[in-house]
């Protein structure tokens, strides 16, 4: 069921911008209707603009009318898998506190989770009420 997401993400990794960093990072989100979004790492000159392609994806898949995320695939190309930053955590937290998480990367490591485990006793929408 991941294989379509990994495939894409592999797919679009060399269109990150990350000339300062060198750190290619390639993000895929499916939504609740099962749409996917793209989305690369995009950095800046002034590096506190750059953004994470978590975070690009999701933007693009709100932009396209989704409102509820189901799963994020992060890839990268190391040896280790690289889970979101805390940033991302909290955008991913928006859009559900159930989201299941993938890392992969080149080797056969991988990190397979949800936002729960990765951002416990968040802050989200539901506290607003």
């Amino acid at each position: 069921m991941l294989k379509p997401l990994e495939e894409k993400a592999k797919a679009i990794i060399n269109n990150s911008y990350s000339p300062y960093s060198q750190f290619r990072v390639a993000a895929v989100v499916e939504d609740s209707s099962g749409r996917l979004h793209t989305g690369v790492n995009v950095e800046n000159a002034s590096y506190g603009l750059t953004l994470c392609a978590e975070r690009n994806a999701i933007f693009k898949a709100v932009a396209e009318g989704a409102r509820e995320i189901k799963r994020v695939l992060i890839y990268t190309p190391t040896e280790k898998p690289v889970a979101p930053c805390g940033a991302c955590r909290q955008v991913i937290r928006e859009f559900s506190d159930q989201a299941r998480i993938v890392a992969i990367c080149d080797s056969d490591a991988r990190l397979d989770t949800n936002l729960a485990t990765l951002l416990p006793d968040s802050f989200g929408p539901d506290n607003l009420d």
